[in-house]
């Protein structure tokens, strides 16, 4: 990500998403600003704090699939999150500081995968030994032969001989060697061996009710104690058991407390948040109680929330995490509240706003053709497997692009996610009809405009038809 110019990081958004250029440059400006703010100077980076971005646009325009795009761009611990999932502390539910702890986990997972990659060829050669060790143990002397070493040299040669033992580690050797040449070959695949497993139950599953990620450290830490390690024998397939050995070594070659480390450092200097359905606790002027109403899910929310954007220490089952230079990015509909709605303090701390536009029918018809997997192109290689040839006409792109905006102007305008259930609809039967249809000999359908408007025409000339199936 270090490489990417602002530039770069738009053209790479481009491929996925059609328009909102404006929310692509400040979300790339800031992606580079952070790699900027690492190359200064200590004294003056620590006052260089983040330019924390709110994006405002209608549902379906392209907000949050910025955001998971943007995951997969940048190498930085990343996390998205919806505003509307936290509650006020001390209410049921999850607090604002859960979303920095699974920061730092994403950011320990991307740190511990990071590091495997660096032991993965010594961790290979460990498991391919101890795999070579479980085709072919070690002998143990018997108790009628005694060792060649234990032997007396003044004493008769039985009549039989034996074979020394370096011949015989020599001979042993190469035979370990053939099997270590056929296990990478892939020759032994078959072969079963027995494995000991052990696992660990995952606390945080078991008591994810009583909102274990939410108590103090310690006491998380003490409930893992408490719980004893599994192990059970099980015989699996060579195949298989390279795999688990691998995962073995590589945990055993791993520096948790390195990786930790790295880790803190990372997703305070480098950790992004996106934080989506900022709108659901924003207080619409003349909703219930107002402005400062005491709602759990929304003004309390907004109060706890501000000194995580504003900078502060978080308190983790691994260490303090400091969230003053991490980078917020907030995004909502804003359809029944504004961002001025929200409370003073906090807009503060979102300085850069950035408003999407909705999207015309130019707009889906671009999504349906450009992006490498179009709706359109989905449903090609789907029925492809089938055997079905799918060719769609320039007419019926149009129609479909047509008939999406025609939808959004009657009923809700749900953006670029009315174009699923059009595609969805216009390909119904064919859909069903496929396997059928290729078994018979017809291999090819063309998609035509005339098609497409007597699939979904009807349902939206029909407004309390549309209401439910569109």
């Amino acid at each position: 990500m270090q490489e990417l110019t602002p530039r770069q990081i738009v053209e790479a958004l481009d491929i996925h998403i059609i328009g909102q250029h404006d929310a692509k440059r400040a979300v790339a400006v800031a992606i580079r600003n952070r790699w900027r703010r690492q190359q200064l100077d200590s004294d003056i980076a620590a006052e260089v704090y983040p330019k924390n971005i709110v994006m405002a646009g209608p549902t379906g325009c392209g907000k949050t699939e910025i955001a998971r795009r943007l995951a997969k761009l940048t190498g930085a611990p990343f996390i998205k999150v919806e505003a509307s999932k936290f509650t006020e502390v001390g209410y049921h539910g999850r607090d604002v500081e859960s979303m920095i702890r699974d920061l730092l986990d994403q950011a320990i997972s991307l740190a511990r995968s990071e590091q495997a990659k660096v032991v993965a060829e010594k961790a290979e050669e460990l498991a391919l030994d101890r795999l070579v060790q479980l085709l072919l143990p070690e002998p143990g002397p018997t108790a009628t032969s005694p060792r060649p070493e234990e032997r007396d040299p003044d004493a008769d040669e039985p009549s039989g001989g034996w074979v020394s033992t370096d011949e015989s580690i020599e001979a042993r050797d190469r035979l370990r060697q053939r099997i270590r040449e056929q296990i990478t070959a892939g020759a032994l695949d078959d072969k079963e061996v027995e494995l000991t497993l052990s696992s660990r139950p995952q606390t945080s599953v078991m008591f994810a009710n009583m909102g274990l990620d939410q108590m103090d450290p310690s006491m998380s830490d003490m409930f893992e104690k408490l719980i004893p390690e599994q192990s059970k024998r099980k015989r699996v397939k060579v195949l298989d058991a390279r795999r688990i050995l691998v995962e073995q070594e590589t945990e055993k070659l791993l520096d948790e407390d390195k990786i930790v480390s790295e880790a803190i450092e990372r997703t305070e200097h480098s950790g992004i948040v996106f934080l989506d359905e900022i709108d659901k606790i924003a207080t619409p002027e003349g909703a219930a109680g107002g402005k400062g109403s005491p709602d759990v899910s929304r003004q309390g929310v907004q109060r706890d929330l501000l000194p995580i954007v504003e900078g502060s220490a978080v308190n983790t089952r691994h260490g303090i995490v400091h969230t003053d230079h991490i980078l917020f990015i907030a995004a909502g509909a804003f359809h029944f509240a504004k961002v001025s709605d929200l409370m003073p303090e906090l807009q503060g701390r979102f300085p850069i706003r950035v408003e999407l536009q909705p999207l015309t029918k130019e707009d889906f018809v671009r999504i349906l053709t450009e992006p490498k997997g179009a709706l359109t192109t989905q449903q090609q290689e789907l029925l492809g497997v089938e055997g079905l040839d799918v060719v769609f006409e320039p007419d019926s792109i149009d129609a479909m692009a047509e008939l999406a905006a025609k939808a959004n102007a009657q009923l809700e305008n749900i953006g670029a996610r009315r174009l699923m259930t059009i595609v969805e609809k216009v390909f119904e039967q064919v859909n069903f009809d496929a396997p059928e249809r290729v078994a018979s000999g017809d291999k090819a359908f063309t998609v035509t405009s005339d098609f497409v408007r007597e699939q979904v025409a009807p349902v939206v000339a029909d407004a309390a038809l549309s209401n439910f199936v569109l």
